[in-house]
């Protein structure tokens, strides 16, 4: 056995059983929230009866809750050195904001041409870049949490500035001159910003407190050594709650319109697969490390489905087809990045083995 192969077996018996078995507790958690739906009488109606933003709101507990142990793990003191890499903000820049939302267009159009509720729906989710649950992907994966938290808070000011414009280009604009069906969006920036200040302001200032005083009472070292390993475990379980809730809303839709899910499904597969790939690609051909190849890659291949489907339900209607395909978002998205922090750890290996050459 290698010196890296040893290491790597070193870091995966060091892993809770939480971490080491999470597909596991994943399709667990879907398991119980499709279940849940499907027997409990009105139970997605119990859950949407109070909502934050127009999303539930043990949703937005659920996020809340899994997001800030990791913001508490960034050391802000650190960040300088991100803002610095130009390529690195750039690269993200043009991954999330040019060929995201032109993937999930092109995708839509082709594969979904006669379903135009679910097309909507699909582009809207593509103009939603990632706030909450990319963070989780990368911190397990092992990417860089302080490039993640800056990439993180650049997209959402993006987001609040570009989310209505570049909805009315893909569904309006662009359409019209290719001849194609248009579609109005009517969304503020103020709901835009409103989301970005609950679902990533709150943890992130959270976050940013609780490590501050933390190490200003304790100092550093008992704040990453015995403060942190108490918390995060947390972050999992808001996770698993999270996807037990999004499940449990729709799994009386989902099981009644099997194919509908299918066929929205199969853009999301591909442009998944799409964005991680391809950034990690130029992530390496650009030279970046490791840890800010995977950060780049989740960033860029994560979406913001809490925007997507607020804007969907606040638009088209809580029944709508563009609502089911919001919520199938993060149904595909949940079990396909999980497989892709696996593939990412493997590729671990070759990065360690590529730099001690």
């Amino acid at each position: 056995m290698t010196t890296t192969d040893s290491a790597s077996a070193g870091l995966v018996g060091k892993l809770s059983t939480l971490d080491r078995f999470l597909p596991v507790w994943i399709g667990a958690a879907m398991a119980v929230g499709l279940v849940a739906g499907r027997l409990v009488p009105g139970l997605g109606t119990a859950l949407n009866t109070v909502s934050v933003d127009g999303i539930s709101l043990p949703i937005a507990v659920g996020l809340l809750v899994m997001m800030y142990p990791v913001l508490a793990k960034v050391r802000y003191d650190e960040l300088g050195s991100v803002t610095r890499d130009r390529r690195l903000l750039w690269s993200s820049l043009l991954l999330n904001w040019v060929i995201g939302p032109a993937l999930m267009f092109a995708l839509a159009w082709l594969l979904l041409p006669d379903l135009p509720e679910y097309r909507t729906g699909l582009i809207i989710v593509g103009l939603a870049r990632c706030i909450a649950m990319v963070i989780i992907w990368n911190d397990l994966a092992c990417g860089d949490r302080e490039a993640a938290a800056v990439l993180v808070a650049v997209n959402s000011v993006f987001q609040v500035i570009a989310f209505g414009l570049l909805g009315w280009f893909y569904l309006a604009l662009l359409p019209g001159w290719l001849g194609l069906e248009t579609t109005d969006l009517a969304v503020s920036g103020w709901e835009i910003a409103k989301s970005v200040l609950i679902f990533l302001g709150v943890p992130l200032v959270a976050g940013f407190l609780t490590r501050r005083l933390g190490e200003r009472a304790k100092g550093r070292e008992w704040y990453e050594t015995r403060f942190l390993p108490k918390i995060g475990p947390i972050a999992l379980y808001g996770l698993l709650f999270t996807i037990v809730i999004l499940f449990a809303l729709q799994g009386e839709q989902i099981a009644a319109r099997p194919l509908d899910v299918a066929r929205i499904a199969l853009p999301l597969l591909v442009y998944f697969a799409v964005m991680w790939a391809g950034s990690y690609a130029l992530g390496k051909g650009l030279g970046l490390t490791y840890e800010r190849t995977t950060t780049l890659a989740f960033t860029a291949a994560g979406n913001n489905f809490e925007l997507a489907i607020a804007v969907a339900i606040a638009t088209f209607g809580a029944t709508s087809g563009q609502a089911l395909a919001g919520v199938v978002g993060p149904l595909i998205e949940v079990p396909v990045l999980v497989g892709l922090v696996y593939v990412s750890l493997a590729l671990r290996r070759r990065f360690t083995v590529e730099a001690n050459r």
